[in-house]
């Protein structure tokens, strides 16, 4: 099988496996986690089909959503790979990128140990910010039944990864304790560009939310 079919195979497979899942967390992000990889990768030097798959796989089963398992998403795409008869070095290196690939919280950090998985982290990260990053923010708050915003509950930037994991502060917290620290947080040029537009973006948003909390607009 050549790697175009192991593509289109991989894509069905996460349609299929993610048709329920949460909004922010769905075949859509997916997508277009997949695109800023492909992206990123023509200007980068890397091995093109493990960002591809590294892409398409890296939410496949998100800890989130399965008891804080953080060994099912690796898992299951490994089971996957082995399926479609995939060579176990690129089995091995996808399932580090799905491994490594989470924001862990403001007192946790990894080094990426490979530019493929660098590519894939800052095209998972530039859909956590922005626009689209604002979205799927407030999306995942609603899910959650979180409050949007309380002026009495701020920000904790010294979480430990279970605190931030099991946090459940207001929405707009989530900008100050991930969002507005990706953008120092990416790994290549390309990425580091179009993180910049899409920080200022959201900087952006933020003034207006809280003229608008405050009556001011």
């Amino acid at each position: 099988m050549n790697h175009f079919e192991i593509i289109n195979n991989t894509i069905a497979f996460v349609k299929k496996q993610l048709e329920n899942a949460e909004g922010g967390h769905d075949w859509f992000h997916i997508e277009r986690v997949y695109k800023n990889a492909v992206s990123i990768s023509e200007i980068e030097k890397c091995n093109t089909f493990v960002v591809r798959l590294g892409a398409l796989l890296h939410d496949i089963a998100d800890s989130k959503f399965h008891g804080g398992d953080e060994k099912i998403g690796p898992k299951t795409a490994k089971t996957f790979l082995e399926s479609e008869n995939v060579d176990s070095d690129t089995i091995q290196h996808v399932v580090a990128i799905i491994e490594n690939i989470s924001f862990k919280g403001g007192n946790f950090e990894t080094k990426p140990s490979s530019i493929e998985l660098k590519i894939v982290q800052d095209a998972d990260r530039l859909d956590a910010i922005g626009a689209i990053g604002i979205a799927r923010t407030f999306n995942y708050g609603g899910f959650k039944n979180r409050p949007i915003y309380n002026p009495e509950i701020q920000p904790n930037l010294r979480m430990t990864k279970e605190e931030y994991k099991n946090s459940e502060a207001p929405t707009i917290n989530h900008f100050y304790e991930k969002l507005l620290l990706l953008k120092d947080k990416m790994n290549t040029e390309t990425g580091k560009k179009i993180a910049q537009q899409r920080h200022d973006f959201m900087e952006k948003f933020l003034s207006q939310f809280y003229a608008e909390w405050d009556g001011e607009v």
